[in-house]
């Protein structure tokens, strides 16, 4: 049997790493292939990953690239192809996000929001589903957020970005339920990552990032014959 191959973008850090740690110990013979700018914070993921393994990760690879540029993307999807052949499970997680009132957000501001968050989806998604829809299997996950299904003030480019990723999540799940290939998009409310630090925001009080990344271990774990095509999580108190 095929080992699976689950890649992941945005892995250096936060839900990214945690998504990769979890998948390492838990899914026999996975094979992952970490993906994100950082190529230091990535090895010290990837040996964290091999480390968590037991049974689990029969290899884990770093793959420096930048989502948002096409050549980069097209350049990682051959490395990624060569080392381990076809994708199983695309997990779309890179992302960042700032805040801005609408007025004050400038126009290099807005566009640096879609790149990381949307047009990155959409590259690596349009580079590797092919090959899932030639085979008939496959799966895609879209992080997109809270604020991909409702508007929050001062965040008017990551609505607006994050918006864009929960209709592109949409488009190709429409586009590829007939062959096989199974699409969700998750909507995580406020998350535990470094950013947080230096919020005063007792991390008791917003999810920690472990939580959501079992979230999409346990959606994958599904059976074929059912999808889930959505799923949002909040802090049991609800949002900040």
């Amino acid at each position: 049997m095929k080992k699976p191959v689950v890649l992941i973008t945005g892995a250096s850090q936060g839900i990214g790493e945690a998504i990769a740690r979890v998948f390492a110990q838990e899914v026999r013979g996975v094979q992952l292939a970490l993906v994100a700018r950082n190529e230091k914070k990535l090895k010290t993921v990837a040996r964290a990953c091999a480390k968590r393994a037991g049974g689990g990760a029969a290899a884990v690879e770093i793959f420096a690239c930048d989502v948002s540029d096409e050549a980069s993307v097209a350049a990682m999807t051959a490395a990624v192809t060569e080392r381990f052949g076809v994708v199983d499970v695309l997990i779309n997680n890179a992302g960042a996000f700032a805040m801005a009132p609408f007025l004050e957000t400038s126009v290099a501001e807005f566009d640096r929001m879609v790149a990381t968050n949307l047009r990155s989806a959409f590259l690596v998604t349009r580079a590797l589903v092919p090959a899932m829809v030639k085979r008939k299997r496959g799966d895609v996950f879209f992080m997109s957020s809270i604020a991909g299904l409702e508007a929050y003030p001062q965040s008017a480019a990551y609505c607006a970005a994050k918006f864009g990723v929960t209709g592109l999540a949409k488009v190709v799940r429409a586009e590829t339920k007939a062959v096989g290939v199974r699409v969700c998009c998750v909507h995580p409310g406020a998350t535990w990552s470094p950013s947080w630090s230096a919020s005063g925001v007792a991390p008791e009080r917003i999810m920690p990032a472990a939580d959501v990344a079992r979230a999409f271990l346990d959606v994958y774990r599904l059976t074929r014959t059912t999808v889930v095509e959505e799923i949002v999580l909040r802090p049991q108190l609800g949002d900040l």
